[in-house]
């Protein structure tokens, strides 16, 4: 019983919550707290903001938490899927759709206005790291890594994961 109370706590909150986690952290708090007593208002809170200063979705890192402290290692996957899982079925869902119908004209036309966004999306948040790395790091350390990943990536074709390690190794070593 305590594992489903532990995906209904976590399950509805992020089915409701609109926004994502932030929005989340009230509903959760009304289940975890009020409703099921799991923790007391205080120790809520500093939940909240051990999770606030840890890198990654904040709803994630409490479900495991809470879950783990509630049922063991099989409850913070419970709690953990619960959380997730909404976004999952609706991602697979809206796929799902996407592929029925990717020969649609009203689908591609969807694609060619979505692709360009997305195109000057993550070229914006690339002009936005050269500059914070511009900031911390001077000129000329910026510009061997930005020509140094180009080449990598597109003349030695060397996989991404290989690229982003070996920018991690730079930067710690060097930088």
């Amino acid at each position: 019983m305590t594992y489903f109370q532990l995906f209904l706590a976590f399950f509805f909150p992020n089915i409701l919550a609109y926004g994502g986690g932030p929005s989340a952290i009230p509903l959760i708090e009304h289940e975890v707290v009020q409703k099921y007593g799991w923790m007391s208002k205080t120790e809520f809170s500093e939940l909240l903001a051990l999770a606030n200063s840890l890198p990654g979705p904040i709803a994630t890192k409490m479900a495991g938490y809470i879950g783990f402290e509630v049922a063991g290692i099989f409850g913070s996957g419970v709690a953990l899927f619960a959380t997730i899982a909404p976004s999952l079925a609706l991602m697979l869902l809206l796929l799902n759709i996407l592929y029925k119908h990717r020969n649609s004209p009203r689908v591609k036309r969807l694609s060619s206005y979505v692709l360009p966004a997305i195109a000057i999306l993550m070229l914006s948040l690339t002009f936005d790291f050269a500059k914070t790395s511009y900031e911390l790091n001077n000129l000329i350390p910026t510009i061997v890594l930005i020509v140094g990943g180009y080449l990598a990536l597109e003349k030695f074709k060397i996989h991404p994961a290989f690229v982003i390690i070996g920018g991690l190794l730079i930067g710690g070593l060097f930088l």
